[in-house]
């Protein structure tokens, strides 16, 4: 009768020999934290790998326009910005760093309403006042303003050969800028001017705030994002040197505007793509996505700018930018614009689509291309509203001043519209808008096109990755089979 008592108390301590022991197994090397998911955290997501094949296709269409792209950077590589006579407007003008050493009340009539300045702080302030300052000065005259209680600020110069020298500015009290004592202010230089009118205010000098706002930028994208906000952080890096060595020189150079961009953008994409989710296959499929797409944005820009006649010189940048080098086409500036402008939010759509279809497939590895297709493109058409959304936005936030401008003229809509000033954002807008479109279902089919034809090498393992038996084991009810369904959605993961 012993033997019936002890028989119920062995087989917690016995396995049949189809399952393996739970101790062979660790629940940490079969989780989402073990040997299958641990291997896809330190990687884009947790795909698995590509098969050699596909490895091969991609690599046959990325390797030549990497190649491509190498080969126009080295050809198009500027030897530097070409020098030019400064002609003191705008940008193009000498500038000083300056503090506002006093500020006093003075009566506007008695300088004239006007600003002006004298060399050393000497006598004749009011006189320069009534001659008037340089364009662009911080004491430009106001209508109206003939009489009241203006501001007389003394400057003293920063910076360069003039340095400790000080001048005046005279302020009205309706302007938009006031200055105020001990404040750091950016002022210009005229050397052919009279000495009293030499130097003027024209801006603030505002690098401490825009320096400690960039930091927390810096640091919320690190703390979010970790490594991958990181790398994220450094492509950006890449982008602005790649910006302001080779795009801008470039095309001050001479250079085909159109040519510089698509080399430029492209040498980006790759970059910025490849450095912040990795080398695979599944940011290849974004990289091509991201091609096609601005392929179909450079060709309709340079068809619809140039039916619509619109030639880039709309405003007085443009306008100083082609008095000193009449050589740029302006025109091909503009369409350079348009593809780098877009080429920022085509990245985040081609990445998100590809990443949808992936996940898709991981969820369930039976979906076919166009199962893949239809739940991805269901996924895009709700990142299409949003996306277009945004893109409209911000080149209408960019323009208000603009619209604003139309609104008081009482002009109405079809000639607001069809204005060189607006016409060429409209345009802007509705081609990066019809680029952005396309790449969801471009992405979309690429995507569901690899991750279904992908195939594991025939080389790899016929065992599930743990080392224990046979899938039809693990499909056994109850046991093991019941372990990676208890711990949430991460352990139904593909195994390869």
């Amino acid at each position: 009768m012993t033997t019936p008592q002890q028989h119920p108390q062995r087989p917690p301590h016995q396995h049949p020999p189809h399952q393996p022991p739970p101790h062979e197994h660790p629940p940490p090397a079969t989780g989402p934290e073990g040997s299958g998911g641990h291997s896809h955290s330190h990687h884009h997501g947790p795909a698995a790998p590509a098969s050699r094949q596909l490895r091969r296709v991609i690599t046959a269409v990325l390797v030549p326009f990497a190649v491509a792209v190498v080969v126009g950077l080295v050809v198009l590589w500027p030897g530097g910005v070409p020098g030019h006579e400064r002609t003191g407007v705008g940008f193009d003008r000498q500038t000083q760093q300056a503090t506002v050493t006093e500020v006093v009340r003075v009566d506007c009539a008695s300088v004239g309403a006007g600003g002006g300045g004298t060399g050393d702080g000497g006598p004749g302030a009011e006189g320069a006042a009534a001659e008037g300052a340089p364009a662009g000065g911080a004491s430009a005259e106001k209508s109206g303003a003939g009489s009241g209680a203006c501001k007389k600020a003394t400057v003293r110069v920063d910076t360069g050969k003039d340095k400790g020298r000080t001048f005046t500015e005279v302020v009205q009290p309706d302007q938009t800028r006031q200055l105020h004592q001990g404040e750091k202010v950016v002022v210009s230089y005229e050397p052919s001017a009279p000495k009293n009118l030499q130097y003027a205010v024209t801006d603030v000098k505002r690098t401490l705030p825009m320096v400690l706002l960039a930091g927390i930028f810096a640091v919320a994208v690190v703390v979010v994002g970790r490594m991958r906000g990181l790398a994220a952080l450094i492509s950006l890096a890449v982008s602005f040197l790649l910006l302001s060595f080779f795009i801008l020189p470039a095309i001050l150079q001479g250079s085909n505007p159109l040519a510089v961009a698509v080399v430029g953008s492209s040498a980006i994409m790759l970059i910025a793509l490849y450095m912040c989710h990795g080398l695979s296959a599944r940011t290849s499929v974004a990289v091509l996505g991201t091609l096609i797409s601005l392929g179909l944005i450079g060709v309709l820009g340079s068809v619809f700018l140039g039916w619509a006649a619109l030639t880039g010189n709309t405003d007085d940048s443009t306008g100083l930018i082609h008095g000193l080098y009449p050589d740029i086409d302006m025109s091909g500036l503009l369409l350079a614009g348009v593809i780098i402008g877009s080429l920022g939010v085509l990245d985040d759509v081609t990445v998100t689509q590809t990443s949808a279809v992936w996940e898709l497939h991981e969820a369930n590895p039976a979906l076919g291309r166009r199962a893949l297709y239809r739940a991805g493109i269901r996924i895009g058409r709700d990142h299409i509203a949003s996306v277009v959304n945004t893109l409209v936005l911000a080149y209408a936030g960019a323009a208000l001043p603009l619209l604003l401008l139309f609104s008081v003229a009482r002009s109405d809509v079809g000639t607001v519209a069809t204005s060189e000033l607006v016409a060429e954002e409209i345009v802007r807008t509705l081609v990066g808008s019809i680029g952005l479109v396309a790449s969801v279902p471009v992405t979309t089919a690429l995507a569901a096109l690899v991750v279904s034809a992908d195939r594991p090498d025939a080389e790899g393992p016929a065992t599930p990755p743990h080392g224990g038996t046979s899938p039809a084991g693990d499909r056994l009810a109850g046991g093991a089979a019941a372990v990676p369904s208890a711990r949430g959605g991460r352990g139904r993961r593909r195994k390869r």
